[in-house]
């Protein structure tokens, strides 16, 4: 029998790897391609985020919030950090100069992430993020990470300049078989494939990509060796605006706590307690201040977590442990870190567009819970309309904007967070006392 649940407990840690895997290989490399680090930078960025994201795991699981909730690298910093990445261009900043500041808000972040933590004002700053204000930041999260993931599937370059990007059609045709495939191992694939529906796509479709196309254009050129050290994407740098708008990221990349501690009290049958807030925050802060001193994407509890949880229904800690000790062993070994560089990003990306379309579930939601009423639905429209449109807008459209405010305001998720929260705790909530609105049921 004792054997049987070390066996058990070894397979379900395996199939959580898998989870860590999926949701962190493209991150990485992306953030290379479009910084245009050397391949031996690339190779680090993806050798550390490995390391640290199963050492974050392992903390959150011991000491943090003690849930089975992958701390991964956030998928709201890294929509800004490319977001802010593109619009260097226009306002004529080297990318060593974006990448030195970003890090700079990354520490800043980091620290006062701590003290929100630490101090205990996550229990105030909850009162913030009820269902409106997440609902309008899980969808617009969903657009902007989707957009990405569709802009590699398309074969589009993330890195910045050279030749006029173009589609792809035939790289585009084989991710859109591999998303295909996943979607239908997700639906038809039952409790035994569904749950490996994303690593049996990313495989399925690396392998034909190499078939098909016997060519590596796509990949990370291994002919030099990792080169790991401080400041990955470029020296400390201070630019106002850039470091503004990744501080402004960071305090609203406190939403992914809530709402993945929120998202799991019905699984784990206890209601989150302050202490797990601090604890949780704490300890993301101080990952998110390691993420500015190397250069990576900063960490944060993934609110995906949920859909993986009900899947699988692996609420033990002891399998997330074992996965993230896995996970880190992928992170020290080199030789692995250079096989996963290789993989295709459009492979990649039809994998987690796959991933990231269930975060609509959690977004409809959050919506079911409010009453709409005259005043809630413009609240809630406002944010989400003007982020999905300013999404789409040229980053030359902003070059009137100061530059102090302009990585900031030409970034529609932010801003689109951001006329939630004002709208949701500010100007719509004294006039809804005062006309007799109901209100939307208040929540983390």
């Amino acid at each position: 029998m004792w054997e049987w649940t070390r066996v058990k407990h070894w397979t379900a840690g395996l199939q959580w790897l898998f989870f860590l895997f999926t949701n962190t290989v493209v991150i990485p490399i992306t953030i290379g391609s479009a910084f245009q680090l050397e391949q031996g930078k690339i190779i680090a960025l993806l050798q550390l985020s490995f390391l640290f994201t199963g050492i974050a795991c392992i903390i959150q699981a011991l000491l943090g919030h003690r849930r089975s909730i992958m701390e991964g690298q956030s998928g709201l910093w890294w929509g800004v950090i490319l977001s802010m990445c593109y619009i260097a261009p226009a306002q004529g900043l080297p990318l060593t100069v974006v990448g030195g500041s970003i890090s700079a808000g990354m520490i800043i972040s980091g620290v006062i992430t701590m003290i929100v933590g630490l101090s205990g004002l996550s229990r105030f700053i909850a009162k913030w993020f009820n269902p409106g204000v997440m609902a309008v930041f899980t969808f617009l999260l969903a657009v902007r990470l989707n957009t990405i993931f569709l802009k590699g599937m398309l074969g589009i370059p993330f890195s910045i300049g050279g030749s006029p990007a173009q589609i792809d059609i035939p790289v585009f045709l084989l991710s859109a078989m591999v998303v295909l495939l996943t979607i239908f191992l997700s639906v038809k694939g039952g409790n035994g494939i569904g749950r490996y529906s994303l690593l049996i796509g990313i495989i399925a479709g690396w392998i034909a990509y190499e078939t098909v196309f016997k060519s590596t254009s796509e990949a990370v050129n291994m002919s030099s060796e990792s080169t790991i050290g401080l400041f990955l994407l470029g020296d400390l740098s201070f630019d106002i605006g850039m470091i503004i708008t990744a501080v402004v990221a960071g305090m609203l990349n406190l939403s992914n706590t809530f709402g993945a501690l929120k998202g799991t009290d019905e699984i784990y049958k206890s209601e989150t307690t302050n202490g797990q807030y601090r604890r949780s925050f704490t300890i993301s802060g101080a990952f998110t201040i390691i993420s500015g001193l190397f250069g990576m994407v900063p960490y944060a509890p993934y609110v995906s977590s949920i859909g993986f949880l009900n899947q699988t229904r692996i609420v033990e800690r002891l399998p997330f442990i074992l996965g993230g000790v896995m996970f880190m062993v992928m992170g020290v070994v080199p030789e692995i870190g250079n096989l996963i560089a290789k993989m295709p990003l459009s492979v990649g990306s039809a994998a987690l567009l796959v991933a990231y379309m269930r975060l609509l579930q959690p977004a409809l939601g959050y919506f079911a819970q409010i009453k709409l009423t005259t005043a809630n639905l413009y609240r809630v429209a406002t944010p989400l309309f003007i982020g999905t449109i300013f999404m789409s807008f040229p980053t030359e459209y902003f070059g009137s904007v100061p530059a102090t405010i302009r990585p900031l305001f030409s970034n529609g998720l932010l801003m689109g967070i951001l006329l939630a929260l004002v709208l949701e705790n500010i100007h719509f909530r004294n006039i809804g006392k005062k006309k007799g609105y109901k209100h939307i049921k208040r929540g983390a």
